[in-house]
């Protein structure tokens, strides 16, 4: 039985700057030279076009390399494309795409999908690996504040590529980075909420889960005083105890909304800091000797995230979850 046929992005997702790729302004100079100087002796030779890469990957990029060629050729028509698909497994040497076609109309663009398959390669592959070692918990993909503003689309989506070949959750955290898919941006309670709050990580994570829409996930930062996982069980229990509170006051549809937000609590610890929480005499023990094992253990360390998690499920707060940073 045939496979069905998978679909591609349209071209027009794309926003490309049609007329200048047709131009040659993002053009490695050699070629459009090599172009020029075909035309001058009025030879047009019909080539076939190979695309390979020597890594074991995941592929990116494609449905974007194709629409570059698709509007930014000067003959479209007169081009035979071949090409795997955005997440195919590729192998080292492999060919990912052929091009076949007078080799005038389309010499000022190998600079432009070659470097588009490259990078978004290169992103779905990485996060792929990321999305794997996390074994299913939920990840956000959060480079925007690295690179600059204009990648943040191809980028987001080859993000989420990665997410579809694993079948496990990936976020983006602008709207631009999900715009490709129709999707929108997520994010965390940051540092600079908090900060605006006089320091108070309960105070800020309190007002933005007033604020949040039903449909937003409580992330929040754990780290600001470099006390983490105090910070994490008092938010956690502050969290909580407003859930309770309203359940007892408010109505039904609010307590609905809060139940479900209760269940995807979240708590990042991105810093350092001794634990000092404060957890049942029954547990003062082992909270002692948790204590011990993180002496000296400063910053993000797998002991410290490891340590949160440890009591929040020992406390009560199993559905609360314990992620470490990207």
């Amino acid at each position: 039985m045939p496979q069905p046929r998978r679909q591609r992005l349209a071209p027009e997702v794309f926003d490309l700057p049609v007329e200048k790729m047709r131009a040659g302004w993002y053009t490695d100079a050699y070629f459009s030279h090599a172009r020029a100087t075909l035309l001058a002796d009025d030879r047009r030779p019909r080539v076939l076009v190979q695309v390979f890469q020597k890594n074991h990957a995941w592929l990116g990029g494609m449905d974007e390399a194709i629409a570059i060629l698709r509007l930014c050729s000067h003959d479209p028509g007169g081009l035979a494309i071949r090409a795997l698909y955005d997440g195919d497994r590729i192998e080292p040497w492999e060919t990912v795409l052929t091009i076949e076609g007078d080799y005038t109309t389309f010499a000022h663009l190998e600079t432009v999908y070659l470097g588009t398959l490259a990078r978004r390669t290169l992103i779905t592959t990485n996060v792929v690996r990321v999305l794997e070692a996390a074994n299913g918990k939920p990840i956000i993909f959060m480079p925007a504040r690295h690179d600059h503003h204009r990648v943040q689309a191809g980028d987001g989506y080859a993000a989420y590529v990665a997410g579809r070949i694993t079948g496990f959750e990936i976020g983006v955290t602008s709207d631009e980075q999900a715009s490709w898919r129709g999707g929108r941006g997520i994010g965390t309670v940051p540092h600079s909420l908090i900060a605006a709050f006089g320091g108070d990580t309960i105070l800020a994570a309190r007002r933005f889960a007033d604020w949040a829409p039903p449909d937003l996930n409580v992330t929040v930062l754990v780290d600001f005083e470099n006390d983490s996982v105090r910070t994490a069980l008092e938010v956690a229990d502050a969290l909580t105890r407003e859930d309770e509170v309203a359940a007892r006051e408010a109505d039904r549809d609010r307590v609905a909304h809060l139940a479900g937000r209760r269940r995807h609590r979240r708590l990042v610890d991105a810093g350092a800091g001794i634990l000092e929480a404060q957890v049942p005499v029954a547990l003062v023990g082992e909270q002692d000797r948790v204590r011990k094992q993180l002496v000296g253990v400063d910053g993000v360390r797998v002991a410290r995230v490891g340590a949160e998690r440890w009591l929040m499920s020992r406390i009560g707060f199993g559905v609360v979850a314990v992620h470490g940073p990207r």
